[in-house]
């Protein structure tokens, strides 16, 4: 069934387009599976492959479903009783994977995110979830380290955040100079954490402690 897309399920750099972005229907989206099977040279009817368009496009579905999801639905629930805490809060080692918009292979990697509260806290689980929403998203790491920050920012306006994402990307690894094992660092800073170089030292320090 074709669908447009809605606002919400779509990243605010689509939301320039001139006109509205219109789905394939599941039937066209296989026959784009069959066509480029083909075009690498396989036979796209011989049986290990006759179901393999379902299998992609039902694949697509879960690997980009951030295109479905509202990243501002996760900051929706702060907590303000926190019994006075106001230091920072980290949450290291938040697991990803995400497709390069440039070639739709996989990077994979961490994301690290720390806040100074103002107005509250939000629940450490949607903090990995919000990571999530973007990076099931085709993208880059750097506007992926951006729209993070932005959003933590909207919905919990805090006194700082500091974002680092680390990751490998295979359009490095598998195609191209083919370096496997590089890793690519994204930070960003707001607030306190901009403006105060030994906060940035402190952030660096606590996610290196106990390794």
């Amino acid at each position: 069934m074709d669908a447009i897309l809605t606002p919400a399920g779509l990243v605010e750099r689509t939301q320039t387009a001139t006109k509205p972005l219109v789905r394939p229907t599941r039937e066209e989206a296989e026959a784009a599976v069959r066509t480029l099977i083909a075009w690498a040279g396989d036979d796209p009817t011989r049986e290990g492959l006759i179901d393999t368009p379902k299998r992609v496009v039902k694949a697509y579905g879960e690997l980009f479903k951030g295109y479905s999801e509202n990243p501002a639905a996760m900051m929706e629930r702060v907590f303000q009783d926190v019994a006075g805490y106001d230091d920072m809060v980290l949450v290291r080692d938040i697991p990803f994977f995400s497709h390069c918009e440039h070639h739709m292979v996989p990077f994979v990697g961490k994301a690290h995110i720390a806040y100074y509260p103002s107005e509250g806290v939000v629940g450490l689980s949607k903090l990995a979830r919000l990571v999530d929403v973007f990076a099931r998203r085709l993208q880059t790491q750097e506007t992926l380290t951006a729209e993070v920050v932005s959003s933590i920012d909207e919905g919990l306006k805090p006194r700082g955040i500091a974002v680092m994402i680390e990751a490998e990307h295979m359009c490095m690894s598998m195609r191209g100079v083919q370096k496997s094992g590089s890793s690519t660092i994204t930070t960003q800073f707001t607030g306190v954490f901009r403006d105060d170089p030994a906060e940035q030292v402190r952030f660096m320090t606590l996610l290196r402690a106990g390794r």
